[in-house]
């Protein structure tokens, strides 16, 4: 199946109440259109370092930060592709590149520790981050429900909504079930505007209309702050106490 593996493009995120979503797509009615996968439960697992450089990095909001994981659009048996994404982040311009594999070689790859199956520029690319990183090995499990939106008048004007995102530190596998830690509370809605060029003066306006505004909200990091950093101090707390 053929599939997009560069990327190139601005990615703003709003977050809103469900009211609020349902406002936007009503005025999104004129101009865009459900993707051809509808409504997907996406499944993540970040890498990172013993020390969790790479989070630690992007939380600091640098003008350079990147990241890698691996992704699936649904629970995945040992057939099924998954993706090897490496996204990075330069001067707000989101760079992402990834490759596709079958679940069953990209666990060969990680657990062997092997160079990338296929020589290609993109593999040879992740190759040289897991070099650069050293101790890169999966930290968390991160999950959402997706509906993505593409624009009638052919442009790369791309709008998703995701909710019910889920993070765990167990069963680090695209092939479970999705269950974990809410990051955001069930009322709320992370919109996602996805862009090489400006935001439609109509979409502009119903953003505006209904006072949502731009934010910064990192999925993993929150992921890193509740199941790591949080846990950490009260594991701290319970040390003084006793």
């Amino acid at each position: 199946m053929e599939y997009q593996s560069v990327f190139k493009r601005y990615e703003m995120k709003y977050m809103m109440t469900r009211q609020q979503k349902k406002t936007i797509l009503e005025a999104m009615l004129q101009h865009m259109s459900l993707d051809k996968f509808g409504h997907t439960t996406i499944r993540n697992i970040y890498f990172d370092t013993d020390t969790y450089r790479l989070v630690c990095r992007s939380l600091e909001k640098p003008i350079y930060k990147e990241k890698l994981r691996i992704r699936s659009y649904k629970k995945v048996s040992a057939q099924d592709n998954v993706y090897i994404e490496l996204k990075k982040k330069y001067d707000d311009i989101v760079y992402k590149r990834r490759e596709a594999l079958s679940q069953m070689e990209a666990l060969e790859w990680i657990v062997k520790d092997t160079p990338f199956p296929y020589d290609t520029q993109i593999g040879k690319e992740i190759d040289y981050f897991f070099a650069y990183y050293q101790t890169l090995k999966p930290k968390v499990f991160l999950s959402y429900e997706r509906e993505a939106f593409y624009a009638h008048d052919g442009s790369d004007f791309r709008v998703t909504f995701d909710e019910n995102i889920l993070a765990r530190q167990e069963e680090l596998s695209l092939s479970k079930e999705v269950w974990g830690e809410r990051l955001i509370d069930e009322d709320r809605v992370l919109m996602e505007v996805k862009t090489s060029g400006g935001i439609p003066l109509w979409m502009v306006k119903a953003l505006s209309q209904e006072k949502i505004y731009k934010t910064s909200f990192s999925k993993y990091g929150t992921a890193y702050q509740k199941l790591i950093c949080e846990k950490e101090a009260e594991s701290q707390r319970k040390i003084f106490i006793a």
